[in-house]
């Protein structure tokens, strides 16, 4: 089981390959992942990366947070779970118009 990991502040010009090359000094790397914008291609500035062994991940979040990569300070911090899609919903009201159809606010005042 591995460490799946957050990095930040990353500068827009870094690649998976140098990516790699910091982490796997560290421990085994499983994976990275820069993300990108969808409609430009160009790297927004964070990354995933994914360590072999917790031990790796925990080993390093303490050595690369907060140290300085091509200008930048680095965020370097255990990811979150990624939220289950849930196809937005209604966010708990029912549907439908405040109005009413007299141009009023469900009967309410407006002041």
């Amino acid at each position: 089981m591995g460490k799946k990991l957050y990095v930040g502040n990353l500068p827009f010009s870094v690649t998976d390959q140098a990516l790699q090359k910091i982490f796997s000094e560290i421990g085994t790397v499983e994976s990275v992942r820069i993300i990108t914008d969808r409609d430009t291609g160009r790297a927004k500035g964070f990354a995933f990366v994914e360590m072999a062994k917790d031990e790796d991940g925990a080993a390093a979040i303490s050595t690369l947070n907060g140290k300085e990569y091509d200008g930048r300070v680095l965020t370097v911090a255990e990811a979150r779970p990624q939220a289950s899609p849930g196809g937005g919903g209604s966010r708990g009201r029912q549907g439908g118009s405040r109005r009413g159809g007299d141009g009023s606010f469900g009967g309410r005042k407006r002041w």
